[in-house]
């Protein structure tokens, strides 16, 4: 896994500061706080939103794999799974670019595979459906990275 100081913020990791919010939603006026943030006070839904937003990947990634790693349904706000879906959907270019992480992803989610048939009936088919899609995502870069083309 690489090692970064996880008492600094995303600003202060990439040296870029971006400045105060400049349009009125609360998916940049989010982002632009998680920013900075932190990553040792981020939260599972945290991370999946600027995951979600492919903000810091290289940094959030696997903060959200050890997560995953002790529960791979492990929930944000969202619904059970939401992180590990969020995590599954990153840029196919990340997954090309780090295989090592890539390799830890793909660990997690034939976990959660086994998992799906004991996850709570009200909660399995969000649940499923969810990983599903974002796992056929995710095997597409795989593909890719295996064929040259992202």
């Amino acid at each position: 896994m690489p090692q970064f100081d996880r008492s600094k913020s995303l600003q202060e990791l990439e040296g870029v500061d971006w400045g105060e919010p400049n349009y009125e939603s609360h998916v940049v006026i989010d982002a632009h706080r998680l920013h900075r943030v932190p990553l040792c006070e981020f939260t599972v839904d945290d991370l999946r939103f600027m995951i979600g937003q492919d903000n810091g990947l290289q940094y959030l990634i696997p903060i959200a794999l050890e997560h995953l790693a002790a529960d791979p349904f492990v929930a944000g706000d969202c619904y059970e799974g939401d992180l590990l879906a969020a995590v599954l959907r990153a840029n196919s270019r990340f997954w090309i670019a780090t295989p090592e992480l890539r390799e830890g992803a793909e660990r997690i989610a034939q976990q959660a595979l086994s998992l799906l048939p004991s996850l709570d009936e009200c909660d399995r088919p969000t649940a499923q459906k969810s990983f599903t899609d974002a796992y056929d995502i995710f095997q597409r870069a795989e593909y890719f990275a295996k064929h040259g083309r992202a």
